[in-house]
């Protein structure tokens, strides 16, 4: 099994805010993050699959190329987060986008292909997903 990793960039606007939290406790717990404001951000897709012997090649990269583009990045990149109907009731935390954008890619891909995703919100924040099963 050969595991490939492609890198992504989008760039979009959130903010933090829990529909169970009053504006004062989201201001108080998310602190400056739960006012407007955006991210350069890289999204790392890993798939897996079999080395074909004729190609050499396990995963159609093209494939996952506009797999991605179609069902993720053409909905968020220079979005507000919050609008995106893929992400509508999901606190926009880099947990959440991982989680939400797992959700959106696996169906759209080869069963079990899918193996991690990775938002990159910062130099020093990222944030990993590998499905239920991990």
């Amino acid at each position: 099994m050969i595991e490939i990793t492609r890198v992504y960039h989008f760039s979009a606007a959130h903010r933090l805010e829990s529909p169970r939290l009053s504006a004062q406790a989201n201001a108080e717990l998310y602190g400056p993050c739960a006012r407007a404001h955006g991210h350069n951000y890289y999204v790392e897709v890993t798939v897996a699959g079999v080395a074909d012997p004729v190609t050499g090649m396990a995963v159609d990269l093209g494939h996952v190329d506009a797999t991605v583009s179609e069902r993720l990045l053409q909905h968020v990149d220079h979005h507000t987060l919050e609008t995106s109907p893929a992400l509508a009731g999901v606190i926009t935390t880099g947990e959440g986008l991982a989680r939400a954008f797992w959700d959106v890619l696996a169906p759209a891909l080869a069963p079990g292909t899918l193996r991690r995703v990775r938002v990159v919100e910062t130099a020093k924040n990222r944030f990993e997903y590998r499905g239920e099963a991990a």
